[in-house]
């Protein structure tokens, strides 16, 4: 079988003539790209770089101005879920995204919640608005932000404000513990 490849190929190639010279010419720069080609080249490869932000600006369902909105992952304790929705825990940490734009919204969102787990903040305020005024719907902000909130797995549980904190407006966020809080939590509780 290798034998019948091997004339087959030796008969395909029968014609053919080496190149009388195999010498690589210097490039006299008459084929290098042009700067448009360049900067085309250079937006695709930022494009292609890693985007660690993983929250989808896909398809949303449109939520009401005044629709209130819960969110708790399994696991999380009744007693702890009904302190966020009363808002008796001490936000450590606010972020305005009035007037932003759906990409900076979620851009500083993620940003936001990831460096807040990283110092250790647990209790958030997200102000996303009602926008009841918002084109070409209502309330966009508010919903992309109550998709994104239980896409991030470090979320343990969110709420609609209390009055006092925004209402409608705002939403609070329990992240969980990062490492350094979950090792200090081990070691206080075995030392018993």
């Amino acid at each position: 079988m290798q034998n019948d490849e091997l004339e087959l190929f030796l008969q395909e190639m029968s014609g053919v003539k080496p190149l009388s010279q195999d010498e690589v010419l210097p490039d006299s720069g008459e084929f290098n790209p042009t700067l448009a080609q360049q900067a085309r080249r250079k937006a695709a490869e930022q494009d292609m770089e890693y985007d660690a932000n993983y929250l989808s600006m896909e398809y949303v369902d449109l939520v009401k101005p005044d629709e209130p909105f819960s969110y708790k992952k399994d696991g999380v304790q009744e007693g702890v879920y009904r302190n966020l929705r009363l808002g008796k825990y001490q936000t450590d940490a606010t972020l305005n995204l009035l007037g932003k734009s759906l990409s900076d919204a979620r851009r500083e969102l993620f940003f936001f919640i990831e460096d807040c787990h990283k110092r250790g903040i647990r209790t958030l305020l997200i102000q996303h608005g009602m926008g009841r005024n918002s084109k070409p719907h209502p309330a966009i902000l508010r919903s992309y932000v109550f998709k994104w909130l239980p896409q991030m797995p470090i979320v343990l549980a969110c709420n609609t404000a209390q009055k006092q904190h925004g209402g409608y407006a705002a939403t609070y966020v329990l992240l969980q513990k990062n490492a350094e809080q979950k090792r200090d939590n081990r070691e206080r509780h075995t030392k018993r």
